[in-house]
């Protein structure tokens, strides 16, 4: 008898190849397995842990997996990647799903969110991958620091801040890609904390989601020097006194 994931995962795959070539992304049938896997695995965790408020196909398809797949076209074969703030995978899971030649890190500070991740990997057949439990100040203060030629994240704080925890995990010469909604502001505001990090805004390419008015930013941040080794300040500095 087939289980419920079996059900959820045979009806989504035709609707993820659908919608991705509506939005422009001609995926594989492979890929669009994998997706559908991904989303029966969300819907199966998300009824016992805070994964995510959206739930229906239609959110999770376009506003999770295409949302993330924007900026895959910005990342260079073979890059050793970090996403910060990764909770339930996003933009990193879609990201490895359609880059198999990207090579993996995610981070997250909340433990429940860590085993869904280390799951998904496992579910999914996810190679050059791992997950670490650690505050992103902390993990941009250790080994990690400046190992990544792109360091992504989505949802996670206000592009200050966001700068703050981000630019000092990335190689002098990679790239910070920032996931956000209409960022005009932030982005002007954080001016000041992107020079002081060591970086320089590449690109900024604004779009709506397919078929909606839901305005999308993403801001690609070149690391052009290295950040001096007292950013991240930790103990909340970031976000209470932005750069």
């Amino acid at each position: 008898m087939a289980s419920d994931f079996d059900i959820i995962y045979w009806d989504m795959r035709e609707y993820i190849l659908e919608r991705f070539k509506e939005a422009g992304f001609n995926i594989e049938e492979g890929q669009a397995e994998k997706f559908a896997r991904f989303y029966a695995l969300l819907a199966e965790w998300n009824s016992r842990i805070n994964l995510t408020a959206l739930t229906s196909p239609e959110d999770v398809v376009l506003k999770h997996f295409i949302d993330s797949a924007y900026g895959a076209k910005y990342i260079e074969e073979g890059a050793m990647v970090c996403d910060v703030g990764s909770g339930a995978g996003f933009p990193s899971i879609p990201l490895r799903i359609l880059r198999g030649d990207i090579k993996l890190t995610m981070v997250d500070s909340v433990g429940k969110k860590v085993d869904f991740l280390r799951e998904a990997v496992k579910r999914l057949g996810l190679e050059e991958c791992q997950c670490l439990q650690a505050r992103a100040e902390d993990a941009a203060r250790g080994s990690l620091r400046e190992s990544f030629d792109v360091v992504c994240a989505r949802a996670v704080a206000g592009m200050s801040a966001l700068c703050e925890y981000c630019l000092p995990l990335v190689k002098v010469g990679g790239l910070f890609l920032a996931y956000k909604g209409d960022a005009e502001r932030e982005l002007e505001a954080a001016k000041n904390a992107i020079r002081i990090l060591g970086g320089q805004i590449d690109k900024v390419d604004r779009f709506f989601l397919q078929g909606t008015d839901h305005k999308r930013t993403l801001i690609l941040i070149r690391k052009v020097m290295p950040t001096d080794k007292k950013y991240p300040r930790g103990q909340g500095k970031e976000k209470k006194n932005p750069l």
